[in-house]
């Protein structure tokens, strides 16, 4: 009797033996869910392995029962989530549980099922209704009969139902044989009312017709390097280079999975992915309902559709013939995932597309460090388009600097006179503006002019963000929400002042400056809604608004040819990040939202105010000039060892307890320290820039080294091993992307 290697549904990083009943042999596989008993409990649990002898000398138990056939995980999936387990140092069950969403996982949300209804013999079916129902319910039951004779198909159940007619008498027709009854699973739509026009393939320029060229070499031998990375400057037509790629995997019988960074992009993506393709295509992200969620999954493993676009989990469809899969703005940070496993999706694709013969398209107007140093170093083929399509030139970017003031008396300092009279050039044109600003709420902070007091957060080391138009005061770590103060809690007085800027300021300012303009603005406190992002972006589509202002979701992958200004509203804020990637986001920001103008037929112009106009960093954005920044930035990361120059690991701390946080971290280096080879330099633990969240302070360790592989082994061992301290939290964040 075979023998299958279960994990539970618990943290143990563990599997367990269970016999495999006869009755069973033949439908339990690797990646099945499986009911087997646990202690004096029944469990969920996932099938990692079947052997033929166990380790263990005691009596195996049996599996119990097979669960619901949707739930099994294709072997290939189940082998990215080992691999995904070791390399991102977390339990093997957490990396299985991230390969399904929850909807589908917990088993709670099930297929939506419609009984059909059809007439058997018509003559027996009216007279078994006459003699069989009395005079109060004849009328009503002859009335579905002759709905049912009248229709000689399908009744649906529901309008059974709505004649207020009971299921009964339809039950006695069925065991009579005089109506016959069909199943059908009725799939929730998220595209549902939504019309997409069809589109052809366009015809590729010269650039975009290489690239396909180098792209049809690895399709058809993938081989080591069987990842391109795309670099091409914004409005370049990288969209179409995915849409063509995709339809050579179709005619070879593949799929292909489409990861974009934000849930904003998804709509507008899924629209240009499905006009191409129609109903091959689904979507995967946070937003949809749970239903949503599992009916989109479902169509997926049956095999329904051939294509799947999402966030970084959209990674995990479960397809068995995957043959490419495409990184979008391959690099943006929300990729990165912040709770273990913390993978991420770019690095863990190029891995699945290794695993699974796949090509790997990694596609960015300002790629990311790795991946371009990857291109350089020959791991990836790298493919370059440095003009736009259609002819349309890039954007004209001009300073602003801010350190002049301002030379109109009564206007915000927020917006130079410089932008102002542009902005309203534009509205006079009928053109688009957007302007940016990568910082929600009104004002960053409240102070007390007399003491100096600070509305700080009690769980968290960060002031409070003030959103005027609920009268609130926010912490954007912990989500903690209090009333604003109408006087200082500490020392009575009215004097209370607001600094700082964020998206909501600069909406209640736009509206006074430009009286007659129609705004929208696009951050986490106005989308709250799925359908938020659609709504905004349909109407800013169509011309129905003209300023749209927005956080970083506004910033990249957006295509609207009538914006022809982007206004950068304090292009400094990201610079002085204690973090050493603060200027590579920053270029990356200011080129993306600035790609967003004059993508049609008129030029586009970008104005970025700055304090600081000196600044390499935002100089090399100003000239649109990702390769010497690359280089100006490697120098001090070669330096210093940084990645892509090197590897970083980063453990953190949590406690309630800063002593005890302190106490453990220290513990924990020096257990750590006869296991740093030479070539591996530590940042001894400290507290983090941010010391305390959500009433928990956090101490961190930083490891940086050319080969970190065994001792990230060596960290994942003692975690799953060591015994819990109650109120202490550690955890180990491979290739971190945030050191806050």
């Amino acid at each position: 009797m075979n023998i299958a290697k279960v994990i539970i549904d618990l943290s143990l990083d563990k599997s367990f033996d269970y016999l495999i009943p006869d009755e069973l042999q033949r439908r339990v596989h690797v990646g099945v869910q499986v009911h087997v008993p646990f202690g004096r409990s029944k469990r969920r649990g996932y099938v990692l392995n079947i052997v033929a002898e166990s380790e263990y000398d005691k009596p195996l138990k049996s599996i119990l029962s097979i669960a619901e056939r949707h739930c099994r995980i294709p072997e290939k999936l189940m082998e990215l989530g080992r691999w995904m387990a070791e390399y991102y140092c977390c339990s093997r069950e957490k990396a299985v549980r991230a390969l399904l969403p929850g909807a589908v996982r917990s088993g709670k949300v099930k297929h939506k099922i419609l009984r059909l209804f059809s007439v058997a013999t018509p003559c027996e079916a009216e007279k078994f209704v006459i003699e069989h129902t009395d005079c109060k319910r004849r009328a009503g039951q002859v009335s579905v009969v002759k709905y049912l004779l009248t229709a000689q198909s399908v009744a649906q159940e529901q309008l059974l139902r709505g004649a207020g007619v009971t299921m009964s008498p339809v039950n006695s027709l069925l065991k009579k044989n005089i109506i016959s009854e069909e199943k059908r699973i009725v799939r929730r739509d998220p595209f549902a009312d939504i019309t997409v026009v069809r589109s052809q393939p366009l015809t590729p320029n010269p650039e975009q017709a290489k690239a396909l060229q180098t792209i049809s070499g690895v399709l058809a031998n993938p081989g080591d390097r069987h990842v391109v990375l795309i670099h091409g400057v914004t409005g370049s037509g990288k969209t179409e280079i995915y849409l063509q790629t995709i339809a050579r995997i179709l005619e070879t019988g593949r799929e292909a999975i489409v990861l974009v960074p934000e849930i904003s992009l998804t709509p507008q993506t899924v629209q240009r992915f499905r006009a191409r393709f129609g109903d091959l295509v689904c979507v995967l992200h946070s937003r949809l309902t749970e239903g949503e969620r599992f009916d989109e999954w479902s169509k997926i493993n049956d095999g329904l559709v051939k294509i799947v676009v999402g966030a970084r989990s959209a990674l995990f469809a479960p397809f068995r013939n995957l043959g490419l899969i495409v990184v979008d703005e391959e690099h943006e940070s929300t990729y990165k995932q912040n709770e273990a496993p913390r993978y991420h999706a770019r690095d863990l694709a190029v891995m699945r597309g290794k695993m699974e013969n796949a090509v790997v398209l990694l596609g960015s107007a300002t790629p990311s460090f790795e991946s371009y140093y990857n291109a350089k170093q020959g791991k990836y083929l790298l493919v370059e388009l440095f003009k736009r399509v259609d002819n349309c030139s890039l954007p004209q970017v001009k300073l602003i600097d801010q350190r002049l003031g301002i030379s109109e008396p009564g206007h915000s300092n927020l917006f130079s006179p410089v932008l102002v009279n542009a902005i309203k050039d534009r509205l006079n044109a009928g053109e688009q503006t957007i302007l940016f600003l990568n910082r929600r709420g009104y004002a960053r902070q409240m102070m007390c002019d007399v003491c100096g007091f600070v509305a700080q957060c009690h769980s968290c080391s960060i002031a409070y963000t003030y959103h005027k138009k609920r009268e609130s005061l926010a912490c954007h770590l912990c989500g903690d929400v209090i009333r604003a103060y109408t006087r200082c809690p500490q020392c009575n007085s009215d004097k209370i002042r607001y600094s700082g800027s964020g998206t909501e300021k600069i909406e209640s300012l736009a509206h006074g400056i430009f009286p007659t303009a129609r705004i929208a603005r696009m951050d986490s406190d106005t989308m709250r809604q799925a359908s938020s992002y659609e709504d905004v972006l349909g109407h800013f589509k169509r011309g129905e608004l003209d300023i749209l202002i927005g956080t970083q979701m506004i910033a990249k992958g957006l295509h609207f040819p009538n914006v022809t200004l982007v206004g950068v509203l304090n292009a400094d804020q990201g610079l002085y990040i204690p973090d050493f990637r603060s200027g590579e986001r920053t270029f990356q920001l200011l080129t993306q939202v600035a790609g967003r103008a004059g993508r049609g037929d008129v030029s586009g112009e970008v104005l970025v105010q700055t304090y600081n106009p000196d600044n390499e960093t935002i100089k090399y954005a100003v000239r649109h000039d990702f390769i010497n920044f690359y280089k100006y930035d490697m120098a001090v990361r070669e330096a210093c060892h940084y990645p892509p120059d090197g590897h970083l690991t980063a453990v953190f701390f949590r406690s309630a307890n800063l002593a005890e946080c302190r106490q453990y971290a220290l513990d924990f280096m020096e257990y750590l320290r006869p296991l740093c080879q030479p070539g591996i330099t530590v940042t001894e633990p400290a507290p983090a820039p941010i010391e305390r969240i959500n009433g928990k302070y956090r101490y961190r360790i930083i490891f940086r080294g050319k080969k970190l592989h065994p001792l990230q082994q060596q960290l994942r061992r003692m975690l799953l091993q060591a015994k819990p301290v109650k109120g202490l939290d550690v955890y180990v964040d491979v290739d971190a992307y945030s050191l806050m």
